[in-house]
């Protein structure tokens, strides 16, 4: 028998599930569309792949190959432990396992919060080619020489990712009574449509939450990041300028990556594009479907035609 979350992802038209294997792990994709072109969406923390079920009729209708996989460690991904197994290079080269895996002739590549951060690495290291990249509410990467003062607004908006590097307790507070607290995500201050998360949504996220091993998994990003050591091999390497045309959608209350964190993208990215949506937070493509959708359609359609 089907698990409930598999009923309710089932129930989306025109969207089915595959297996694919890459980068030494077996991926739980959600496809739509045919064709030789691929669109790759990343999801965030604590989504899945379900979380791009209002955009991928629409890519497939712009003429791609939609791919959105659950990432490793969500869903039903493969779950490998360690924190080291959830490091950014190793999310990377997911990304360029699974364009591989397509066998596509082109990739755009679009993605959302923590799956931003691995699009803007991905694009600016160059692991594959790609057409465009579109990231929604994941500010591009910057060289920090300090950490932020405890008396910064800064520090206090990203305080969770501290918490998140404690052994065992984020688990906890996170998995109780079936993950009740991921609905807070999704319905608390970082949303401004929070009526968009109906309660079936909210239950896709908790299933998917409450899987064994999941929510360390996921936790795993951060700590991999911070305590792995992360942030300072990227500082080393580096964030040379994108090439790949770009689009930035923004939904303007998210009170964690407000709208200034954009401005950097103008220097590191070649040629850039920024739309904003005023009425969505964090979420932006489940709060603003449609206006996401109708970014997309304008800024995709001359490409998908020629």
């Amino acid at each position: 028998m089907a698990s409930d979350l598999e009923a309710v992802l089932d129930g989306a038209d025109e969207i089915r599930s595959e297996r694919i294997r890459a980068n030494g792990l077996d991926f739980h994709v959600r496809v739509c569309g045919e064709g030789d072109r691929l669109a790759l969406c990343l999801h965030g923390f604590p989504e899945i792949a379900y979380s791009w079920r209002h955009q991928m009729p629409l890519l497939a209708s712009l003429g791609y190959r939609v791919w959105a996989p659950d990432l490793r460690g969500y869903g039903t991904t493969d779950r490998p432990q360690g924190i080291r197994n959830y490091s950014i290079e190793t999310l990377m080269e997911d990304v360029a396992g699974l364009i591989d895996a397509s066998g596509a002739s082109e990739t755009i590549l679009i993605a959302h919060d923590w799956g931003g951060i691995i699009a803007w690495q991905f694009a600016a290291q160059r692991l594959r080619k790609l057409t465009r990249l579109i990231i929604l509410n994941a500010p591009v990467p910057r060289p920090r020489e300090h950490a932020p003062s405890v008396f910064s607004r800064e520090f206090w908006r990203f305080s969770y990712v501290l918490f998140f590097q404690i052994p065992r307790l984020p688990e906890w507070v996170l998995g109780r009574k079936k993950a009740r607290a991921i609905a807070q995500f999704f319905r608390g201050s970082t949303s401004a449509q929070p009526e968009r998360f109906t309660d079936d949504v909210i239950e896709v996220y908790r299933e998917a939450a409450s899987r064994p091993g999941a929510l360390t998994a996921m936790i795993n990003y951060y700590r991999a990041l911070v305590r792995g050591g992360g942030m300072k091999r990227l500082a080393v390497l580096g964030f040379p300028r994108i090439e790949t045309p770009t689009l930035v959608v923004w939904g303007e209350r998210d009170p964690i990556l407000p709208t200034e964190m954009i401005d950097e993208a103008a220097s590191r990215v070649e040629d850039l594009t920024i739309r904003l949506v005023p009425n969505a937070g964090h979420w932006v493509q489940q709060e603003a479907p449609e206006a996401v959708n109708a970014h997309l359609r304008e800024w995709l359609g001359g490409a998908a035609k020629s």
